[in-house]
């Protein structure tokens, strides 16, 4: 799936389906999406390949104290994926909302609902938690092999 900027300047394609994909209600996505959640596609880096513009990587603060790189297209500067330090870089989310299709990638869970927005209505069947989880409880088989997979080539 192919993916781009607002100003068409950054394009860019992933080769394979995200791993999971979060829609996270805390309060440093609100404040950087504009919105009441950003929804976030977890894939291997290695399978994102940037096609086109440059991008810049903003360092943003998170519920972790670690923080977080977001990508940004150097010209409209719009939120393409991001790193998290907790990871390294070998694990990116993708802005769904930047995806050709994004009704393609709809959320795997709902994260801090602590501080969801009140009249925001989750969908029965999608997973919730106040806080974060382990992925062992709750992810396909197959993502975790793929994840673990990263892990130990590190």
């Amino acid at each position: 799936m192919k993916g781009q900027c607002s100003c068409g300047a950054v394009h860019y394609e992933i080769s394979d389906s995200p791993l999971f994909v979060h829609a996270c209600h805390c309060i440093n996505c609100q404040r950087q999406s504009g919105s009441a959640h950003a929804l976030n596609a977890m894939i291997e880096s290695h399978c994102i390949k940037q096609i086109s513009g440059s991008t810049e990587g903003i360092i943003m603060e998170t519920g972790s104290g670690m923080g977080q790189t977001i990508h940004r297209c150097s010209n409209c500067k719009i939120a393409l994926w991001s790193t998290y330090a907790a990871l390294g870089e070998d694990f990116s989310f993708i802005r769904v909302g930047s995806l050709e299709n994004p009704g393609a990638f709809p959320p795997d869970i709902n994260i801090f609902t602590k501080s969801k927005q009140h009249w925001v209505q989750l969908k029965e069947g999608i997973p919730a938690v106040k806080e974060f989880y382990d992925p062992s409880d709750v992810w396909p088989k197959e993502s975790l092999v793929r994840m673990q997979a990263v892990m130990e080539a590190r």
